[in-house]
């Protein structure tokens, strides 16, 4: 190990799950043994001390599929509620709301939100723009169904982790071009949006533990198709990190998180340079010894500040 992590990240490290998207078939495989070997997360899925998981179905464009959202309401809180929309990690090729079960309880507990998760199409099998048309299908069913979910569209945010921080920020920009759904704030964690991969940071952390250069570089020949990562014409929507400043005005206001030890570090860093340059609201945030996917420590002081103030930014963008 020649990174200095914190301590408590790095006593753990040996139980982290390798992630290797050169077999694809085995790392979806992994993680679908890993989720239901959780017996916390499994007791959950029906239901979990003050808060009701249901789900929604939203029928897609091809009548032979329905997009599913995973919802989260606070039982006992009156609504209608404040939502959170959440987009899961995963590469753009791994992944289902089980991942972020666990904090999407959390973010309904402390929030007092109904909280929506969406599982997306995954590419390689579906390639861009399928997630992002997912994403923002969900999005205006929600709206759409607001008096039926009993919630507030006026208090709309939305939050994603890795690849879901990606598609989360994209999200913003469609919903934006197309007169969609009105999203106050976007909450972006480790957001993976550069296609390009030439950051200082992308090119050095090659064996980084979770996230390396090779599985970024497999994750954007998933989602954009072989050959297409770092050409010309890859769009803002595809890879937020390609937007001009013009493109960029008018989105929500940000936080951003961002890992010391992560190839995504950079361009996270470099994403909110450019937001700040189109005169959107940003806050930034490094934390110092951490490497992609630390949250999976939650014991560690470090991830429970970084969990902390996702709920602080989040109460407050969401008025609650």
């Amino acid at each position: 190990m020649r990174h200095p992590f914190d301590p408590e990240l790095a006593a753990a490290l040996a139980m982290a799950p390798e992630v290797d998207l050169s077999d694809l078939a085995a790392a979806r495989a992994a993680q679908a043994e890993e989720l239901a070997a959780d017996p916390a997360a499994a007791e959950g899925r029906g239901g979990a001390e003050g808060v009701e998981v249901g789900e929604v179905k939203v029928p897609c464009r091809d009548a032979s599929r329905h997009l599913l959202l995973r919802t989260y309401r606070p039982r006992d809180v009156p609504g209608p509620l404040p939502v959170l929309y959440g987009i899961h990690g995963g590469g753009y090729v791994l992944g289902s709301p089980e991942v972020d079960h666990d904090t999407n309880l959390r973010f309904c507990r402390e929030l007092g939100a109904l909280v929506v998760s969406v599982d997306y199409r995954l590419a390689p099998e579906h390639p861009y723009p399928a997630a992002l048309e997912d994403c923002y299908a969900g999005l205006c069913a929600l709206v759409e169904r607001a008096a039926e979910l009993d919630l507030r569209p006026d208090r709309l945010a939305v939050w994603g982790d890795s690849a879901g921080a990606g598609l989360a920020t994209a999200l913003t920009m469609l919903a934006r071009d197309r007169g969609g759904p009105a999203i106050r704030f976007q909450h972006l964690h480790s957001p993976a949006v550069d296609d390009r991969l030439a950051t200082p940071s992308a090119r050095r952390f090659t064996d980084t533990p979770v996230w390396n250069r090779r599985n970024a570089e497999i994750s954007w020949d998933a989602y954009l198709g072989p050959g297409t990562p770092g050409s010309d014409g890859v769009p803002p929507y595809a890879a937020p990190a390609r937007a001009r400043t013009a493109d960029l005005v008018g989105l929500p206001p940000a936080y951003i998180a961002v890992m010391e030890f992560d190839p995504l570090r950079d361009e996270g860093i470099d994403y909110a340079r450019a937001l700040l340059a189109a005169g959107v609201p940003t806050e930034l945030h490094l934390f110092p010894g951490t490497f992609h996917g630390a949250a999976m420590v939650p014991h560690a002081a470090v991830v429970q500040r970084i969990t902390a103030e996702a709920v602080a930014v989040l109460r407050r963008a969401l008025g609650r």
